[in-house]
């Protein structure tokens, strides 16, 4: 069964060197090595590849998210706005509500940016897990 096994995000990229200067030098993962088609970006559970393609930034969903905890949130919202990150916001339904470009509904934050190629990223946290 394929849930046996590790699975991880793939994310497609123009071109391998700004992509390597933005995951690398602005976001700070450290690659486990090229690939033949690409490099994979160590996670704490796991990983992602980002590789050349054509398709590069044609998806306008969320590619990648991080969970993080409660306690690292803001740190991490912080870290990518001092590396020149800007967050974007979008219209959603229901009770959440952005403020300074972090989505917040009481039980979570999320905020999303993009890489150089227009890739969607999420950085998010359950607020219900700091609480016990």
């Amino acid at each position: 069964m394929l849930s046996d096994h590790t699975a991880i995000p793939v994310i497609a990229v123009t071109d391998m060197d700004r992509a390597r200067a933005f995951y690398e030098g602005t976001l700070g993962f450290t690659s486990t090595g090229d690939v033949p088609d690409g490099v994979v970006y160590r996670t704490s559970n796991g990983g992602f590849l980002v590789y050349p393609s054509a398709y590069a930034g044609t998806n306008r969903a969320t590619a990648v998210s991080f969970q993080l905890p409660p306690d690292a949130f803001d740190a991490e919202v912080d870290a990518l706005r001092a590396a020149g990150i800007e967050l974007q916001t979008f219209d959603l339904p229901g009770d959440a509500a952005w403020t300074d470009g972090v989505l917040s509904d009481g039980t979570m934050k999320a905020a999303w940016f993009s890489d150089p190629d227009g890739n969607v990223l999420n950085v998010e946290t359950d607020l219900r897990d700091a609480a016990g």
